[in-house]
């Protein structure tokens, strides 16, 4: 048997260690055949355990594991479509088997999608967590208290099996954990007599591009319905552009950032000039603001963070996203960098651009509005 992590530069991070404690436990050793060495342990009857890291295995290197009819994926959530799609075909003697353990995490995780989503035929899946331990101690279930109690948001994925729905310290956890429990995500529709508005986030069109993101929002009285969610990378103007249109979204107000005003990479024209041809009604870029422009995005989202609905089944994608998007630490000295630039933040710049550009309905409606007074017939 081969115990598999997507990523292990030492045996310390493997489960030879979790095997090793097994074995003393249960008080079997060389007599019933086995025998643990530094780099892997031999079983009864000529079998061996080795462990091994994916990241360290080619298309060619793996070949070297075809021999072994067991493979286990330890913290199976880390594991890359890439690797996932090395290892299947290489563990194929008959009757052999992949296992994996994890924890969901995403979604979109690669063995999320193979054995939860798609399940194949010949698949067994299953859910367990502490409500089926029989042993499960009581210092643990102590644990679980304290978290449901003074971590809500995160209880659901450590305790539960449930996806992550906010990275540790995110800066919108406690905001996406209120909606939740406050019955404000699921099914948001749209008010037909009211406007639609897009708010983006530009990326690029190159393959290691940043993320082009859209949140369709609308503003209905005190709410601020979050209707529907997109992100491409390395894709063309083009290609969002018709996504809107395929989703009835021609006729929505458009909102960019302050990089509106660039010019395309491929055309040479502005964004808001190429989408004002395209028929839509372009508001003007926002103004760059500066050093600390990110804090000031986060704090308009929390502020209004009540005000917010969230239509589940569109806008998930966008909410694992926010739910991830959290500060960049120095660890040493326990010091905030400000936001960490990683896959989530496109989404979150883009809703924090919302957020920011925000105007409750009545106060927009009445802005500049002449005031007439009513005669009075004084001189």
């Amino acid at each position: 048997m081969v115990c598999i992590r997507e990523v292990q530069k030492d045996l310390k991070e493997s489960a030879k260690l979790l095997i090793e404690d097994k074995l003393s436990q249960f008080s079997v050793g060389e007599a019933d055949g086995f025998r643990v060495w530094k780099d892997r342990i031999e079983t009864p009857k000529d079998g061996i355990i080795i462990f091994k890291g994916m990241q360290d295995y080619t298309a060619e290197s793996i070949k070297s594991l075809e021999g072994f009819h067991r493979a286990w994926v330890e913290e199976a959530q880390t594991l890359t479509a890439r690797s996932l799609s090395m290892l299947r075909p290489t563990i194929r003697k008959e009757h052999s088997e992949i296992w994996a353990s994890w924890n969901p995490r995403r979604k979109s995780d690669a063995i999320d999608e193979f054995l939860r989503a798609k399940r194949p035929d010949n698949a067994a899946v299953v859910q367990a967590n502490w409500k089926h331990n029989p042993w499960f101690p009581k210092v643990l279930r102590e644990e679980h208290d304290t978290d449901l109690l003074l971590y809500p948001e995160r209880c659901e994925h450590i305790w539960e099996g449930g996806y992550a729905q906010a990275f540790e310290g995110a800066y919108f956890a406690g905001l996406l954990a209120d909606a939740r429990a406050k019955g404000r995500i699921g099914k948001v529709t749209a008010d037909p007599l009211l406007p639609l508005r897009a708010f983006i986030d530009i990326g690029g069109s190159g393959a290691t591009a940043d993320a082009f993101t859209i949140w369709i929002v609308q503003w209905v009285g005190q709410e601020i319905r979050v209707l529907d969610y997109y992100e491409a990378v390395g894709q063309v103007l083009a290609s969002h552009v018709n996504w809107l249109r395929a989703r009835g979204y021609q006729d929505v107000i458009i909102y960019l950032p302050h990089d509106g005003v660039n010019e395309n990479n491929i055309t040479g024209k502005k964004y808001e000039d190429h989408l004002r041809e395209a028929g839509f009604k372009v508001e003007p870029p926002v103004k760059n603001q500066g050093k600390g422009a990110a804090s000031m995005r986060i704090e308009a989202v929390r502020r209004l963070g009540p005000k917010m609905y969230f239509n589940e089944d569109t806008t998930e994608p966008g909410r694992d996203a926010l739910g991830f998007y959290h500060e960049r630490k120095d660890e040493n000295r326990n010091v905030g960098l400000g936001p960490d630039h990683d896959w989530s933040s496109h989404a979150a710049d883009s809703f924090g651009l919302m957020a920011i550009c925000y105007e409750e309905p009545g106060r927009a409606a009445n802005f500049n509005r002449a005031l007439n007074y009513a005669n009075q017939g004084y001189a």
